[in-house]
């Protein structure tokens, strides 16, 4: 039987890859848990209610969250703690949680105009990171819609933050979408490295 040699740059790519796939498949645990919860406990409450106890747990999680995975991602997948990119989405995160800790304590339409502003720019972050990451370790297609997405999610949730309908619902829906597109990159990372192909 005839082995392929592996190049160190290889190795790498492929522990990266292996990495990122299980953080994907994390994060996609995360979300569906965050979800669950959101439509078990919060759901109906509209732009003009206060927050419940639970609600505000739960908004102030997310951003939290994603600075913790994004940390992770950092340690694990060999982005230094010079990498602009994650640096300055740990910021966003640490910010936005510092924001949602103050609305929370307003009503659930304030708290969807700072997730608003969060998600739109994470995504642009998002967005960027996988378009780095296509060069090295490929199969980022689905990060790259996820990243526009969540730009266009976050305009949106901005804009109906004002409008006494909106609801904690809509950003249920935005973390099932997100998880839906982390799986799918973790599934087309398995999918080429098994065919050793972009």
């Amino acid at each position: 039987m005839t082995q392929t040699a592996m190049t160190p740059n290889t190795t790498t790519t492929a522990t990266t890859a292996s990495v990122l796939r299980s953080l994907y498949l994390i994060r996609v645990a995360f979300s569906l848990i965050w979800v669950a919860l959101v439509h078990t406990t919060s759901a109906s409450l509209v732009s003009t209610d206060r927050p419940t106890v639970i609600a505000a747990v739960l908004l102030v999680i997310y951003p939290l969250w994603d600075v913790t995975a994004t940390l992770l991602e950092r340690r694990k997948a060999g982005t230094g703690p010079t990498d602009r990119v994650t640096t300055t989405n740990i910021a966003l995160g640490l910010t936005t949680t510092a924001g949602m800790i103050i609305a929370v304590f307003s009503t659930i339409g304030t708290a969807l105009l700072v997730f608003g502003i969060w998600a739109l720019l994470s995504g642009a972050i998002q967005l960027v990171m996988a378009i780095r990451r296509r060069r090295t370790v490929g199969a980022q297609w689905p990060m790259i819609i996820s990243g526009g997405l969540s730009v266009l999610a976050g305009a949106s949730f901005a804009a109906m933050s004002a409008s006494a309908t909106s609801s904690l619902s809509t950003l249920a829906g935005y973390s099932a979408f997100g998880a839906f597109w982390y799986l799918a990159s973790a599934t087309t990372l398995t999918i080429r490295n098994r065919h050793g192909q972009r």
